[in-house]
């Protein structure tokens, strides 16, 4: 499935988020990931975000889809991380 995370933590935890996101997804801009993850991997990253997560503070927002393919984007201004680099 096509997956677009996003989430707001307190500065404090932002490092360690940022660092379990990238193991799963490809980093867009500073809070946004995106990309295809399988169900069983989706539910792995969640439970390790609740881990780091103050959830009565912080948040963390999925939107998925079965397809990249059924969701249009649309980029105004700089593009901070370029997929097209990869092969």
């Amino acid at each position: 499935m096509y997956c677009i995370l996003i989430y707001d933590v307190e500065s404090k935890r932002t490092g360690k988020l940022l660092k379990l996101c990238r193991r799963y997804l490809n980093w867009i801009q500073n809070s946004v990931f995106e990309g295809n993850i399988t169900e069983v991997k989706l539910k792995e990253l969640i439970l390790e975000a609740k881990k780091i997560m103050d959830e009565d503070y912080d948040s963390l927002i999925i939107f998925t889809s079965r397809d990249e393919k059924w969701m249009y984007k649309t980029i105004v201004g700089v593009e901070k991380n370029s997929l097209d680099n990869f092969l």
